[in-house]
C-alpha cells in the first residue's frame, strides 16, 4: 500500500512539474521540450518593430520578401538568454522584389499547396528549446530549437546575437524536409531553368 502511495505522489508530482514548465508563460509548445526555471522571465516581443526577411533563390535569378511574426516571446534567466517561442503568420508573405500581377501571382504559388498551404497550415512555429551563450563571446548563443511548417517538425541548431533590447539571427532552411518538394532538383529531372534550390534564407530581427 505504501509503495502505490508513493507512486501516485510521484506521478502528481511529474504531471505538476510539466504542467508549470508551460504555465510560467502560456506556450502552446509540448511540455517534454519546453522547459524553464521557476526564476526565468518573459519577455515578448514587440511585433511592430520585428521583422523576418526571406530569400528564395532559382535557377534564373531569386525572390525576396518579408512574413509578419504573430506572437512570440522570450525566456531570459539572470539575465542570460535561454529559451523562447515565435509564431509565424504564414498569410502575410508578401514578395518585394515584385510589383502588381508578377507579385500577386508569386504570393499566391507560395500559399498554395505547392508550397506553404497556408490555408490548412496558417502558421509556423520556432520553439527555442536550450540557449547557451559562446565561450569568450559577449552577447553570442548557440540554439538549438525546434522548427514547424506544414505540421512537420524538424530539429535546427543556429547562433542568435542577443544585444540591447533586440535579438538577430540568420538561417537557412531546406524546404524538402517539410515536405515542399515543387520545381527540386533533389526529386524531379530535367526541370533546366524551372529549377528551385531547395534552401531558403530567412535573417530575423526581434525587438522585446
Amino acid at each position: 500500500m505504501k509503495s502505490i502511495k508513493i507512486t501516485v505522489l510521484l506521478i502528481s508530482f511529474l504531471i505538476s512539474f510539466q504542467t508549470f514548465a508551460c504555465k510560467t508563460c502560456g506556450c502552446s509548445s509540448k511540455k517534454d521540450t519546453h522547459n524553464h526555471s521557476e526564476n526565468s522571465i518573459n519577455k515578448d516581443i514587440d511585433i511592430s518593430k520585428s521583422s523576418v526577411k526571406w530569400l528564395g533563390e532559382k535557377v534564373t535569378g531569386s525572390h525576396e520578401g518579408t512574413i509578419s511574426i504573430k506572437e512570440g516571446h522570450l525566456h531570459f534567466d539572470n539575465n542570460t538568454f535561454t529559451g523562447g517561442n515565435i509564431v509565424i503568420d504564414m498569410s502575410t508573405i508578401d514578395c518585394t522584389d515584385l510589383v502588381g500581377e508578377p507579385k500577386s501571382s508569386i504570393e499566391g504559388h507560395l500559399s498554395s499547396d505547392d508550397f506553404f498551404g497556408i490555408k490548412k497550415y496558417p502558421t509556423a512555429n520556432l520553439e527555442i528549446v536550450n540557449a547557451e551563450k559562446i565561450k569568450y563571446s559577449k552577447n553570442k548563443y548557440k540554439v538549438s530549437a525546434i522548427l514547424e511548417i506544414k505540421s512537420i517538425k524538424n530539429n535546427v541548431e543556429l547562433e542568435v546575437v542577443i544585444d540591447n533590447g533586440s535579438a538577430i539571427v540568420d538561417l537557412v532552411i531546406d524546404r524538402t524536409q517539410y515536405n515542399i518538394k515543387y520545381g527540386s532538383g533533389s526529386f524531379f529531372d530535367n526541370l533546366g531553368d524551372k529549377m528551385i534550390y531547395d534552401d531558403f534564407k530567412l535573417s530575423v530581427s526581434l525587438n522585446y
